[in-house]
């Protein structure tokens, strides 16, 4: 067990954190200056080059943005971190500063629906194939990177159908064709999966999700190497899509009890998602923590929890279906989010793949019918109960 596994809970609330903070401060602080001044031309060119440490302009540093980024860097063990206004910011920031005309991208059909339509949508545009496999056929992500590829994109667990990939199988792959290899690790945390440890060479978060943990601040990072870190952040400063202060803030402010809270919803989801395995009116239950799911030994391998994300079908299979189910539940939001304190409910329609057609989400596997589920902090037994009077409609 490495050094970071067995501190992560310390990390969470320590890590990042400036030794010394104006005033004596406990907290850090939030700092909303766009500039940065300096008496000594000499000493701000340093700094401008990268010389020396320091700040010259918001859009490209600033002193609260880099702790949140430490914080998460230690959290993975990484050599570096950048960040970016979104999750989509990141994720983008990061495909287009590696990608070049005529270069290849290999990765899954079940990644979120925003990165879906990155890879059918816009990469395209900028010369850029793109091959997308079946999620769980690791032959066919082998056989297609074999093939010559730049960069291999992996996500897990998927969004929304909590599928599981093989991240130390698929990232040696990648190594052996020379590819960058990237994971999504939005679903996980730090806190039950490390993909770096994995063979990965970068790991990106929606911190907006599980590292901020409270649905009040947007954000994305993205931790790795030196040489491919440099490379995201140029891009992103140029780009602009710069994480503001007051959203670093609090994105630090809810890791710090983002172990507490993953070891909760761990455990609710796993009792949830029995209990609907088991409901008449439910006829199939997405969770890798099930001993039923396709991924679930590959997940016990690599994951130290199974996550707080789970995703069922109803037996009556339409969309009718989830507009009767979703105004009963009490305790959940009905809302395009997850991972926050509260647990959040909606299916892909209006939630992971809004911007997909009914069509194209059947092609991904998709049904109509899926319910995603992100398990909040609250009793277990009271979202089991919620559940329960909710699915009553059905029976």
């Amino acid at each position: 067990m490495t050094q970071n596994r067995k501190s992560t809970g310390t990390l969470c609330v320590w890590g990042g954190e400036p030794i010394e903070m104006a005033e004596q401060a406990t907290q850090v602080p939030v700092v909303h200056s766009v500039s940065f001044g300096y008496t000594d031309v000499d000493t701000w060119l340093q700094v401008a080059k990268g010389e020396q440490p320091g700040h010259i302009y918001s859009r490209n540093t600033n002193p609260t943005v880099k702790a949140f980024e430490d914080k998460v860097r230690l959290l993975e063990g990484a050599e570096a971190a950048t960040s970016a206004a979104t999750g989509m910011g990141i994720i983008s920031s990061t495909l287009f500063a590696l990608l070049c005309p005529g270069d290849r991208v290999v990765s899954v059909k079940d990644t979120y629906g925003g990165t879906n339509k990155l890879f059918t949508e816009f990469l395209h545009r900028y010369n850029v194939d793109v091959t997308l496999c079946d999620t769980t056929d690791h032959e066919a992500i082998e056989a297609a990177v074999a093939g010559g590829c730049r960069l291999l994109y992996l996500e897990s667990p998927t969004n929304p159908t909590v599928k599981v990939v093989d991240i130390a199988r698929l990232a040696a792959a990648g190594k052996r064709a020379g590819a960058i290899v990237v994971v999504d690790n939005t679903f996980a945390t730090p806190v039950n999966q490390n993909p770096l440890e994995l063979g990965a060479d970068l790991v990106l978060h929606s911190a907006t999700k599980y590292l901020g943990g409270h649905a009040d601040a947007l954000g994305g990072v993205v931790c790795g190497k030196n040489e491919w870190i440099e490379a995201v952040y140029h891009y992103r400063e140029i780009n602009g899509a710069t994480l503001d202060p007051m959203a670093a803030y609090l994105l630090l402010r809810g890791i710090k009890t983002l172990h507490l809270r993953i070891r909760q919803q761990n455990q609710s989801a796993l009792a949830v998602a029995r209990f609907l395995e088991s409901h008449p009116a439910v006829e199939q239950v997405f969770y890798p923590g099930l001993d039923s799911h396709p991924g679930h030994d590959i997940a016990a391998g690599q994951m130290r929890g199974f996550g707080g994300m789970l995703s069922f079908m109803l037996k009556e299979n339409s969309l009718d279906a989830v507009r009767r189910l979703l105004p009963r539940l009490r305790y959940a939001h009905a809302a395009a989010n997850l991972g926050a304190v509260e647990t959040i409910v909606g299916p892909p329609a209006t939630t992971s793949h809004v911007e997909c057609s009914p069509q194209e989400r059947a092609c991904m596997g998709i049904p109509e019918s899926l319910v995603r589920y992100s398990t909040g902090i609250e009793e277990t037994a009271d979202l089991i109960a919620d559940l329960e009077q909710a699915l009553a409609v059905f029976t």
